[in-house]
This record gives C-alpha cells, structure tokens and sequence, in this order.
C-alpha cells in the first residue's frame, strides 16, 4: 500500500519542528498526528510545553504546539508500507526539507522523531545545513524503550523555544 504524508502544521512562529517519518496505519485512518492510543508523542511533549496535551482535543493540541513555537511534519511523502513500523518503508518519496526550512522564518531547529526521520533528513539536508538537527528517540510504541528514557531527549527541546 501506497500511504502519503499529512500537511505541516506551522506557521511564523514555529521556532522548532518536530518531524516523524510517515504516519502509522491508526494515523492515517484517523487522519491525525501520532493517533494511535500508545504513541507516547503527545506525553513526551507535554512537559516541553508546560500542558496536559493527552487531555485535549486534537485541534487544541495542535493549537497548543503551534503557541509554544512547535510545528509537525513528517520527512517521507509518501512510500510504500505494510504495516506501521518505518523498517519496512519502500520506494520513499521525501520532502523538500530545505524549502520548508525556508518557509519558516523563525525556524531555530529541526528534531526527528526516531532514526529512521533522521536519516532521512540528514541525507536529505546534509553536512551544510545551517540549523542544528537533533535525534530524538521514537515514540512508536514499536520502539520498546521506556517513556522515563526517552523523555530528558524530548525535554531538552525547550531550549530551541
């Protein structure tokens, strides 16, 4: 199956934005960010915002993101996948990372939900890109670490806000 890419969610403020690989099947058929109920995306981010992000609707996580200079992309436009683990995407069709960066004005920095987001970017922006990209450990319930672990990684995002 053929899965394509949600839109960015930024705007002038974005300061930080945060990308994944490509959404996982309970994100796509739910047609929003990091959907699927164990993803510990939206608990590793509360705190660099200072909000209870698991208790709000979706716009308003959202909403919340973009306040604190948060934006969301994704690296892949679009591959073919079966499943939702990134080790089995195919035939991947990345973003133009650099023209995004661009677009953002206040952009201070680029954080990659897991390795697979990372290198992707970073063969895509290369050696020369001029704003610091950072790895983040996955929040995929298929990346077996404990939230405890992974969340100084994610709470040191706050410096880039």
């Amino acid at each position: 199956m053929r899965a394509a890419a949600f839109t960015m969610v930024a705007d002038d403020r974005t300061r930080l934005l945060v990308l994944g690989s490509l959404p996982g099947q309970a994100s796509l058929a739910a047609g929003r960010y990091y959907a699927h109920p164990r993803n510990q995306f939206w608990r590793l981010l509360s705190p660099v915002v200072g909000a209870d992000l698991m208790a709000m609707e979706y716009q308003a996580r959202l909403a919340t993101l973009l306040g604190a200079g948060i934006g969301l992309w994704d690296v892949v436009e679009s591959a073919r996948r079966r499943g939702s683990l990134d080790a089995d995407l195919r035939e991947v069709e990345a973003r133009d990372l650099r023209g995004a960066a661009a677009r953002l004005p206040a952009l201070r920095a680029m954080g990659f939900n897991g390795a697979k987001a990372f290198a992707i970017g970073r063969a895509q922006l290369g050696d020369d890109f001029p704003l610091p990209l950072i790895a983040l450990p996955s929040s995929s319930p298929a990346h077996a670490v404990g939230i405890e672990a992974k969340q100084p990684a994610w709470a040191a995002l706050g410096v880039w806000l």
